[in-house]
């Protein structure tokens, strides 16, 4: 089934994000992973598209196993560092494996290559990517950022290249973490004053170790709240509790979106079923009442 189509069903969706093993021993360990987290029965299981090698070829394995387990899945894809013709044949991959949900993303351009090296063929950007996958008949989300792409000159300049990909077939997208809802919500008044209208499924990253905290800033560049600074802060040194303030952190996030009539809540797991397990046992029954 498609994400539109569940979108239909479901005032608000809940779904997971898993990435690929750097290591293929590694890769029975993220199945087992995956598998616990299938049996929450979320929405839908989102993973990652490593950069090369094993961890790229295990996305399609991941989506199928992700299918074998009763849960939708959606395969991540980037124009970055893949021809045309690679591209195409993972595609190929892709339907012949039951997928019908992929993330378009450019990806990340490697620090030794530079933009015109790291691409190849006619697929420079998400939104190439992004028309090629709705002729193949997929339905495609997309990235946005709501304080801002890294590279974008301005707010301006990142929200006309988003409506490119929206232009392209996007059907809707998947924010980067973000840890004050208000960046947010200021960000889809944005998006709506610019006739973007598509669902955003908010993402959302459970910050349950301190030592997290300058890795997301440095990846993401995300604001950290007085808030959550402090609390990092208070618990950095007791791990247990830690993890339990970083858990309450997350949900009520998670609580203020819902309520605030957002469409998809999308946990990035690191691959820790344990947190996304705590996390959807504290907003089930808001979920369920939510919908029905």
């Amino acid at each position: 089934m498609t994400i539109t189509k569940i979108l239909e069903q479901k005032k608000t969706l809940f779904s997971f994000e898993v990435f690929p093993p750097k290591h293929q021993a590694s890769f029975e360990n993220v199945i087992s992973a995956a598998k616990e987290l299938c049996s929450l029965k979320p929405d839908f299981m989102s993973i990652t598209y490593g950069a090369g090698g094993t961890s790229r070829e295990n996305t399609v394995e991941i989506a199928s196993k992700i299918l074998s387990f009763g849960t939708q899945a959606i395969a991540h894809l980037t124009c970055i560092g893949n021809s045309t013709d690679e591209i195409k044949a993972v595609i190929s991959r892709m339907k012949s494996s039951g997928i019908e949900n992929v993330l378009a993303l450019r990806g990340d351009i490697p620090q030794e290559l530079s933009g015109t090296k790291a691409t190849a063929g006619n697929l420079q950007h998400a939104s190439d990517l992004a028309r090629l996958l709705k002729a193949e008949g997929f339905c495609v989300g997309g990235a946005c950022y709501p304080e801002g792409h890294p590279e974008s000159l301005n707010r301006q300049d990142d929200i006309e290249q988003l409506k490119h990909k929206i232009d392209a077939g996007v059907d809707f997208l998947t924010t980067q973490m973000f840890f004050d809802n208000n960046m947010l919500y200021s960000y889809l008044y944005q998006l709506q004053s610019k006739g973007i209208r598509v669902p955003v499924f908010a993402g959302i990253m459970p910050i349950t170790n301190s030592s997290q905290v300058a890795k997301m800033v440095k990846l993401s560049s995300a604001y950290i709240p007085a808030k959550l600074l402090s609390i990092c802060d208070r618990f950095s040194e007791s791990p247990d509790a830690m993890r339990q303030a970083g858990i309450a952190y997350a949900t009520d996030q998670i609580i203020d979106l819902i309520s605030n009539g957002i469409r998809g809540i999308h946990i990035y797991t690191m691959n820790k079923p344990s947190v996304a397990r705590d996390i959807f046992h504290n907003v089930n029954n808001i979920l369920e009442a939510i919908n029905g």
